[in-house]
């Protein structure tokens, strides 16, 4: 069901649109010290998307214009999973359609997204042993009623955003979910469900 937003150019406009908007609000706070945000986007080569649109080739960001500040203030993402060279969607849905060993679903995940079996198996440990860790998931986890299963994230978390018959709006709130742990420092709190 979800590996068709893959072929869809106007999933990957929708999630920069989404990133846009994150960028915006946090451009609007300006630096701390009072100076001014300016464009100083970070280049990116993602993996794991076809026909992604020209914006896919920076990942947003800004920095101050004052001198001896210089400050950088990188906005979460949707489209990006912090330094991960894969989009955040497949890291997402390649590690949830992983559960339950199998060779032959580890064969058409990499042909699916172009991600080879050792790619795969450190989304898979990233998912089951580092992101239950995290600070961010700790606050986070005590949002959901009922509680979701930490042995079966990202699947169950999916499962928690799924949206009925559109798919594309529960990935979307969970990614949206996701993107504080795309930048330094960030709390559940500054994203709502």
């Amino acid at each position: 069901m979800y590996h068709n937003l893959f072929g869809s150019g106007g999933f990957w406009s929708f999630l920069f649109s989404v990133d846009r908007d994150l960028a915006k609000s946090v451009q609007e706070k300006a630096c701390p010290c009072g100076g001014r945000l300016h464009c100083a986007n970070y280049p990116r080569k993602p993996c794991g998307g076809e026909n992604l649109p020209k914006e896919y080739d920076h990942r947003l960001s800004f920095c101050c214009n004052r001198d001896g500040c210089r400050k950088r203030a990188t906005p979460p993402s949707v489209r990006f999973l912090g330094r991960k060279v894969y989009l955040a969607a497949v890291v997402v849905l390649a590690a949830a359609m992983r559960q339950g060993p199998s060779p032959r679903r580890v064969a058409e995940l990499s042909k699916l997204f172009g991600a080879d079996r050792r790619t795969i198996e450190r989304w898979r440990v990233f998912w089951e042993e580092h992101f239950p860790q995290t600070p961010f998931w700790k606050v986070a986890r005590g949002r959901f009623l009922p509680t979701v299963e930490i042995h079966a994230i990202p699947l169950s978390l999916l499962s928690a955003f799924f949206c009925g018959d559109r798919p594309c709006k529960g990935l979307k709130r969970l990614l949206c979910f996701l993107s504080p742990i795309t930048t330094a420092g960030a709390s559940p709190s500054d994203v709502s469900r």
